[in-house]
């Protein structure tokens, strides 16, 4: 897995996640490319933690977010971590252009939120499943466990032909976790 680059910012992230009270379970899989799927998302928060983390561990997550982050100074921080800006309403093509990344390089994880949003929402998103289908890569679940100051890192999962059964067993795979201001 690829390294985040300057090991000084990652102590400091280190002393932060530290001094957070957050911990780490679950170990990163040792794959070259994968679509890591981090819910429950409802919380700004769970970006500030998973950037935390990012830097702290010296992984290179790529992450995409909504475009309007990525305004002024915030957006060359948040290009210089490894976002992606997304239009969000006009969402058709990401699939494709994701997939195109997958296939020009040979290390690649994708970080997604696959409820799309913070809010409360009844069906994920489809997009990180097409992703990882049309890419040929693995899905890594990763929770947040508020409740137990917790990011989590779940087994990987290979997708099947059928969509809905894959995203039915990941939706119960993260029933027991709580995010921020709600679970899954």
């Amino acid at each position: 897995m690829p390294q985040f680059p300057d090991r000084g910012w990652r102590r400091i992230f280190r002393a932060l996640v530290r001094r957070s009270g957050w911990r780490l379970e679950g170990e990163l899989p040792d794959v070259p490319r994968a679509v890591l799927i981090a819910a429950p998302h409802s919380s700004w928060w769970d970006g500030v933690h998973g950037l935390l983390f990012k830097v702290a561990m010296g992984v290179d997550i790529s992450f995409m977010a909504k475009d309007e982050l990525f305004a002024g100074p915030l957006g060359w921080l948040l290009r210089k971590l490894g976002g992606i800006p997304i239009q969000r309403r006009a969402a058709h093509g990401v699939v494709e252009q994701m997939h195109e990344l997958f296939r020009t390089r040979e290390k690649l994880w994708l970080g997604i939120t696959p409820e799309g949003t913070r809010k409360r929402v009844a069906h994920w998103k489809s997009g990180f499943w097409h992703i990882a289908r049309d890419a040929g890569v693995p899905i890594v679940p990763v929770y947040f466990d508020y409740p137990r100051k917790v990011i989590g890192i779940g087994p990987l999962f290979e997708t099947t032909p059928d969509m809905e059964v894959d995203i039915a067993a990941l939706r119960a795979f993260y029933q027991p976790y709580k995010g921020k201001h709600r679970g899954v």
